[in-house]
């Protein structure tokens, strides 16, 4: 990755985080950074190697999280990839569809959404932005949040967006629901499952997968 300002320019590596637009998010915060040294805010000794460091082992949990560990790896058909992520709006799902159809292309999984969000989001927006590219969705109420859409208002949502859908209980239900689809399809790859739509879900389920 390169990045050039009228401060000069800087070879750097590749983000750690997962997708494409990750990219202009750190050129972002590196703009940011730039220009407080520029105007004496913060001393630059040492600045481009935290900048190095920082992109080498940033971690930002519940946007494109590969989950790889905790009970939900048991739950899931084996060899399943888990990906997280809290993205609630059209511009996120597009960043979001994006980076799982780069993923597509290096390893190429079946994609099934696993979705809940809340009443004041943009429901079919949102799913839209994964029509073509995913499989099945499987829709459900974010626990112990009263804004949640329920699952079958979701369902609602994904069905006018395009896409196959089911409602289901709870996250257990849905991942179960996943497996019978993987099983039903068994020349095909593991599949590759999105939990998404909300950073409320994204919290329950990083506090459940411990």
């Amino acid at each position: 990755m390169v990045y050039e300002d009228e401060m000069g320019l800087l070879d750097l590596p590749m983000p750690r985080l997962t997708g494409r637009h990750q990219i202009d998010n750190a050129g972002v915060a590196i703009a940011g950074l730039r220009h407080a040294m520029r105007d004496g805010k913060s001393l630059n000794w040492g600045a481009d190697a935290a900048v190095e460091r920082g992109l080498r082992t940033v971690d930002w949990l519940g946007r494109l999280q590969h989950i790889t560990h905790g009970p939900l790896i048991a739950d899931a058909p084996n060899d399943s990839e888990i990906w997280l992520d809290g993205g609630h709006n059209s511009h996120g799902a597009a960043a979001i569809s994006r980076a799982i159809a780069d993923l597509d292309e290096k390893v190429d999984r079946p994609l099934y959404l696993i979705c809940g969000m809340l009443k004041t989001k943009d429901a079919v927006g949102f799913l839209s932005a994964f029509k073509g590219l995913a499989r099945h969705v499987v829709t459900m109420a974010i626990p112990g949040e009263a804004a949640s859409l329920g699952a079958g208002a979701l369902y609602d949502a994904a069905r006018r967006a395009g896409l196959d859908a089911a409602p289901s209980e709870d996250l257990e239900d849905a991942m179960l629901q996943v497996g019978a689809w993987a099983r039903a399809h068994p020349k095909e790859p593991p599949p590759r499952i999105l939990i998404c739509g909300s950073l409320y879900l994204a919290g329950k389920v990083l506090a459940e997968n411990g």
